[in-house]
């Protein structure tokens, strides 16, 4: 009976899974899985306003004291680096572990990347979002396009401006 249980978890994963492509620019192993919410066949399409949530798995390589995501747009060859924040601590986001993480464990980790508003819609690019150790050395790295749109949702799904703004017509 495990086994069953065990066997459909991996087939709800497998299909549920983003197909990303490894790093032309950066060095790291692709992650054993990848879900972008919303997205299983690129260009994943990411909503100003919205945070673009991506659900990584790997396995860490050797012993990870700490890790920090990165992540660059390419329009073109031109590299653009997105300052992640406080989100680039990748060790605050493990869902299953936590650092030091021991050589050999899975890890599971979720990213949120918030579209800020003035990413222009519209726009289509291809980043790689990567995750270096300690000492800078890769642990993982994935390429995906993407294209950004209007967002029909206001801050946080609300469907209404917050009471302390109004809207004035002319």
């Amino acid at each position: 009976m495990m086994k069953i249980v065990l066997i459909l978890a991996v087939a709800v994963a497998v299909a549920n899974a983003t197909n990303v492509a490894r790093c032309l620019h950066h060095g790291g192993d692709l992650p054993a899985s990848t879900r972008i919410e919303g997205c299983t066949n690129p260009p994943c399409v990411f909503p100003q306003l919205r945070n673009a949530v991506i659900h990584l798995t790997f396995r860490a390589p050797r012993q990870l004291q700490s890790m920090r995501t990165l992540a660059t747009a390419y329009l073109g060859n031109l590299p653009i680096p997105y300052d992640l924040g406080a989100n680039a601590n990748t060790c605050n986001f493990l869902t299953n572990t936590r650092c030091p993480v021991p050589s050999g464990t899975n890890v599971q980790y979720t990213l949120r990347m918030f579209i800020e508003p003035w990413f222009p819609a519209g726009t289509s690019a291809t980043v790689e979002f990567r995750i270096v150790d300690q000492n800078n050395n890769p642990v993982i790295c994935l390429r995906v396009p993407i294209r950004i749109t209007r967002s029909n949702m206001f801050i946080d799904g609300a469907n209404e401006l917050p009471p302390a703004i109004e809207v004035v017509e002319q």
